[in-house]
Parts: structure tokens; sequence; C-alpha cells
């Protein structure tokens, strides 16, 4: 067999996957770019286009992750730094307690990008009327928040362990709120302009941005189960936390830009790689998470573990230093974001077919 038929082989292959999962009841459209060694390839299925621009909800992390590493390495600032160098008091005021003791003035940027900061989550955590917004935004209830009221209802929730306690770990949206003020406030420029100059024309991107305008109907509304979950005002509103429009061919150049020092310097990587427990089967880095399948699904190994991060609606972008393999795209459908990590389990194990 000839090197064109085993490749249109493969291309078919992968394909399939993307067509197989597309069941009209969980997943109504998916979109996936990959890239292992000299291969690169793109496909989508049912209701969304390669070409189709989609929320990448938490994988803005990245985005986040990547600017303060740029940062650092201009040397405008230290991991280790403590946040109250760059906001001011009346955020960090009350909003980390724990057990009657104000822990604020210790929180440093590395807590923040590591999710050891103790801190609650306010868009996933109860807030005083014993509900998440998370659950009002599934509820169909969009709404704006801004950075202070990010915050406020951070404060209103209870911190759950001490900065940096051995071995915990809590993810936490504010982390990353607080990251993009502390951006703003070093730069002198906007979440967005930081994203523009440092990462989307220097990788030649022009699907990708910050998303701000709700009248903007570009990226593919979101799903939850059955239904289209059309929430413009908060897509807006998680800003450094989940705000990014992109496509999957564009979000393979980033994570591969991410990993191999085209943002910032490469040596870096290895430092972010500090493991703690986050949610199964997921572990929480420095601004990073890794996805690594338990040994029960997977006693040969075969299977390697990818280091990226995902979000909410589906979307994912991750890639194994093991394979030389670089993946980026979107289920988009928020109820069942687990289906993205199946997806991409699947297009591996393709992909390493010989």
């Amino acid at each position: 067999m000839n090197t064109n038929t085993i490749m249109t082989e493969k291309q078919n292959s992968l394909q399939l996957i993307l067509d197989k999962a597309v069941d009209g009841k969980k997943i109504f459209g998916t979109s996936f770019a990959l890239k292992k060694d000299s291969f690169t390839w793109n496909g989508a299925s049912g209701n969304l286009l390669s070409s189709q621009a989609y929320f990448i909800a938490s994988t803005t992390k990245l985005f986040t992750t990547a600017i303060i590493l740029r940062l650092k390495s201009e040397g405008k600032l230290n991991l280790e730094d403590k946040i109250s160098h760059y906001l001011d008091k009346s955020i960090l005021r009350g909003l980390h307690m724990y057990k009657g003791k104000d822990y604020s003035e210790e929180l440093t940027i590395i807590h923040l990008l590591s999710h050891t900061s103790g801190l609650p989550d306010y868009f996933q955590g109860k807030g005083t009327n014993g509900k998440s917004l998370e659950d009002d935004i599934k509820n169909g209830n969009d709404q704006f928040w801004t950075f202070e009221d990010a915050i406020e209802r951070t404060k209103a929730m209870k911190a759950l362990f001490i900065p940096a306690t051995k071995n915990k770990a809590n993810y936490s949206d504010a982390n990353f709120q607080l990251l993009g003020k502390i951006i703003e406030v070093i730069t002198n420029k906007s979440y967005s302009t930081n994203c523009d100059e440092l990462i989307i024309k220097t990788l030649n991107l022009s699907n990708t941005y910050l998303y701000k305008d709700t009248t903007d109907k570009t990226p593919k509304t979101l799903y939850y189960k059955a239904n289209e979950l059309d929430i413009p005002k908060a897509m807006t509103s998680f800003g450094a936390d989940g705000s990014i429009v992109s496509t999957s061919t564009e979000m393979l150049i980033f994570i591969e830009a991410f990993f191999t020092g085209k943002l910032f310097p490469k040596e870096y990587i290895n430092g972010l790689q500090e493991w703690n427990k986050i949610f199964f089967p997921m572990k929480s880095g420095i601004g990073i998470h890794m996805f690594k399948l338990p040994w029960i699904f997977n006693p040969t190994g075969a299977v390697p573990y990818f280091i990226g991060h995902s979000g909410l609606s589906g979307a994912l972008a991750y890639y194994s230093s093991k394979e030389n393999i670089f993946i980026a795209g979107t289920v988009n459908q928020v109820a069942h974001p687990d289906m993205s990590f199946k997806m991409m389990i699947k297009l591996t194990q393709i992909l390493m077919k010989k």
C-alpha cells in the first residue's frame, strides 16, 4: 500500500469519528484539527464547518497564561510576585477569608495560575442564594457581570484553604479574572489589546478574538442538551477566564505556538508541570491542565497523556510531548464537555496507527 493510500485511509478514518459523534441528541456539530509530525488534518461534521468560529470558553485561560509568561520573559513580573503589588486594596480586602483570617495579601501570581489560591469559583460556586451563576446561565438566564461583580461574588463565598496548602487545588475562574486585571495594570492596555498584540497578530490569526459585542453572531451558538444556549451577555463577561472565539485550525496554530516557544521561552514549559488533583482525571499545573486516562481505562499506556486546557463549551486544545501530537476542537455542548475528550482519544488512536 503506497503512502498516499495510507494517508487517505487515515483521513477517512478521522472524518468517520467526527461523523459518528454527531447523533442529534448530545452532539449536533463537531470540529477538530490536529497535527502529528508532518501530518496535519482538520475536519468537521453536523452543523459545524471547519471554518466555523466557536466559543473556546475556559481554553481562553491558555491565552492568559501565555500573556503572563510573555510578561515574565520581558522582566515585567515574576510568578512569585504578590498580587498586592498590582491590585488595589479595595480589590484585595476580604478576598480570601479563611477561618476568620484574611490571607488576601499572601496571594501570588503563581497561586492564581495553578489554582492553589484557595479562592472559591465565582461562576460554578454557589452564591448567597444557594445557586451558582453557571446554573443561572444554563437555565437561559443570560446576564452581564463586570470584573468587580465577579470579585464581589467571590468575596461573598468562603475560601476553601490557605494559599499554597500542599496537595490542594480548587479550580476557580476568579483566579483568571484577577490575572486579567493584573495584565491590564502592568501593560496599561486592555486584556483584549494584549491578546491582539501578543498572540493574535504574532500568529497571524484572522478568526480569533475576544468576544465583546453581544450583537456579534459570528461564533456558533452553544448547545445545552438538545437546545441552543444563546448567552451573548455571559460570553462577553468572562473576559480573561473564557471569552475568546476561534476556529479549530487557528487553535491548532495557537496550541503549537504555546508549546514550541513562539509566544514565550520554551524552557518555561517544564516549570509549569507541577501537578495537583483538580477534577478526575484532570490535574492542574501552572496555567495548564493535564489529561491522563486512569490505568483501568488505559492498561497498556497506549493513549498518551496530554497537557493544555479545555472549556465548559466542549472545546479543548492539547499537546502530547510523547507522541508529538497537537489537537484542538469542540463538540459545542455545555451539557457533555467530556465528549470532546472521548473524541480526542479516538482521534489520537487513529493518528498513532502505523
